[in-house]
């Protein structure tokens, strides 16, 4: 099948095969038009396994998969703090890349990243599936018509269960090193990425965190941040994975006109001061099957949002235009997670560089 890949083929390959690395695979060759080359893992016999399973090459070393002139976009797959190195591997050997969240655990190193990218002329988006469902559109659209009236509150909440055997599953986990934080490093961000596309820059926070569940890891697994938008709006996130059982995420928007609800890919409710519009607003409605989210299981989540968002790529770069998570789009969340954990340390109000926010 590899021998035989038309001229409009987009070829991927893969770098990291924990559990995510396995919706791309699914989903890349979901997609008319892509297809899956290979894969590379430090580990070889990972990287075999891995290869085997979907059909595609494991390379032995990464030079020799940046090599290969059929691959055209590399997804990025390893432990959040190991970003970096691979992505800039692949930004000198031309390739685009999907690097998932967070893009890196630090402004700096997001920045070197985006940099990298800016001179080699290649692509670089930040895998944020949330975004690209129907549900999470129709909301987006609704704020910039205006429907919701002037900002008053956004809130995100994340309060879902994981086991000890969570953490113990990989090294890197509940470190700051390569997990670059907990519950809001890892869990919360999906959350918080909607939250400030919603409401705007931020422009300071201030927050507390605490172990309450799990005493053995480096980072929190409860935080609780109080938002200041730069539109003078205020919000909340709440996170944690000390929860029983664990429910679907939630992010709620609170407008002088109107208010919504949104839990995982689904509209609850939304309600506007204008009830003439009724009709042409309704909220859509998604089958369980899109209902899916990792309240108490890391991988019980719909790979559809990873589908529309790696399609919304490959038409970004056949048309020649920026992808909606694109260069320092991806890097919003982790300023804001940055200055969240700052203020828990200082216990201090802690305030954004707005060439961030």
């Amino acid at each position: 099948m590899l021998e035989n890949i038309k001229p409009s083929t987009t070829g991927f390959a893969i770098i990291g095969t924990g559990a995510i690395a396995h919706i791309h695979a699914t989903v890349i060759q979901s997609i008319p038009g892509a297809i899956l080359i290979g894969v590379y893992n430090r580990t070889v016999s990972k990287a075999q396994s891995f290869g085997n399973q979907y059909g595609c090459i494991a390379y032995n070393n990464l030079q020799e998969m940046l090599e290969d002139q059929r691959i055209s976009v590399v997804c990025i797959c390893t432990a959040s703090g190991a970003h970096l190195e691979p992505a800039i591997a692949c930004i000198n050997a031309n390739k685009h890349c999907l690097i998932e969240k967070p893009l890196e655990i630090t402004v700096e190193r997001c920045n070197r990243i985006i940099d990298a990218a800016k001179i080699k002329g290649v692509r670089v988006a930040t895998i944020f599936p949330s975004r690209f469902h129907e549900s999470s559109l129709q909301v987006k659209q609704a704020l910039d018509d205006g429907r919701f009236g002037e900002p008053v509150l956004g809130s995100a909440y994340v309060k879902w269960s994981r086991e000890d055997a969570y953490y113990k599953s990989a090294a890197w986990r509940g470190t700051w090193d390569l997990d670059g934080g907990g519950a809001l490093m890892n869990q919360g961000i999906h959350a918080l990425d909607l939250l400030q596309w919603y409401m705007g820059p931020v422009e300071s926070v201030f927050a507390y965190a605490a172990n309450r569940r799990h005493k053995n890891i480096e980072v929190e697994d409860t935080i609780v941040a109080s938002i200041k938008f730069s539109s003078g709006a205020i919000g909340s996130i709440e996170c944690t994975t000390a929860a029983h059982p664990g429910s679907l995420k939630k992010v709620e928007i609170v407008g002088t006109t109107g208010s919504v609800v949104l839990e995982e890919n689904n509209i609850l409710n939304w309600q506007f001061q204008d009830s003439s519009e009724t009709t042409q607003s309704a909220p859509i409605s998604v089958s369980n099957a899109q209902k899916k989210g990792g309240a108490d299981q890391p991988m019980n989540i719909s790979s559809l949002g990873h589908q529309l968002q790696i399609e919304e790529f490959l038409a970004s770069l056949a048309m020649g235009t920026p992808s909606q998570i694109e260069g320092k789009a991806g890097i919003k969340s982790v300023a804001i997670i940055t200055a969240i954990y700052q203020s828990v340390q200082s216990g201090l109000p802690v305030s954004l560089e707005k060439s961030i926010s």
